[in-house]
């Protein structure tokens, strides 16, 4: 059997502190063909509708302020920084990661800064990379990518796909989510093994199993509501 080699993974993580359905996730990726190795290695992006939003660990207000997140960073990066164009800006329960490319290091650290004094943002990470703009092509390759991906961990049968945020740029993978740190592994792992992926990096908010437990007891009495 062909293996292909291992893609290296990169974790960040931030610590929580707290006082579905898989056939309808398949229904969206129907056609989708997965990508199959033998390895075992360690632009606002988001709006949430739908079954997704059902199957969310966020709470909906979690989710609506992360949509106002992003919007309202891309205005202040558009107005505030010439040469924020190539900037990516994905924010998942308040957390935000910056990626994509900027033309220099002040660009780079600036765009942290400005993104940091959004209101109700927690924390940032900034992935950017000083380089050129990325080209069409890369942007098309990190599209599908990314639904190779998002395909892969709807089939792993022993992960809840919806709890995961993926984002792309130039084959790195960038994971986020609320999870245990056995699903964070486990999902590294699977992705690090999809065909394309140069690197994952895990952005992940780490609970325990009971408040994950009391996580999705909260939401599902919030949606009975």
């Amino acid at each position: 059997m062909n293996t292909k080699p291992c893609s290296p993974i990169t974790r960040t993580a931030r610590r929580r502190s707290l006082s579905g359905p898989r056939t309808a996730l398949l229904a969206v990726l129907v056609g989708i063909t997965l990508a199959n190795a033998g390895c075992f290695p360690i632009v606002a992006t988001g709006v949430v509708v739908g079954t997704m939003a059902v199957l969310d660990r966020r709470t909906v207000g979690a989710q609506t302020e992360d949509q106002s997140i992003e919007l309202k960073a891309l205005g202040e990066l558009r107005q505030q920084l010439p040469g924020s164009g190539g900037v990516s800006v994905t924010s998942f329960n308040r957390t935000v990661l910056l990626t994509g490319q900027v033309l220099d290091a002040e660009t780079k650290r600036r765009a942290s800064e400005i993104t940091g004094k959004i209101e109700n943002v927690r924390t940032v990470h900034n992935e950017l990379v000083v380089s050129g703009r990325a080209s069409v092509g890369v942007y098309a390759a990190d599209s599908a990518l990314t639904t190779k991906v998002r395909s892969a961990l709807v089939e792993a049968k022993d992960l809840q796909s919806s709890a995961f945020k993926v984002v792309s740029e130039s084959e790195v993978v960038y994971l986020m989510g609320i999870v245990t740190r056995a699903e964070g592994d486990r999902a590294a792992q699977l992705v690090s093994r999809v065909s394309g992926v140069k690197r994952v990096v895990t952005v992940f908010e780490y609970v325990t199993a009971d408040e994950l437990a009391r996580i999705e007891r909260t939401n599902r009495e919030a949606r009975k509501q």
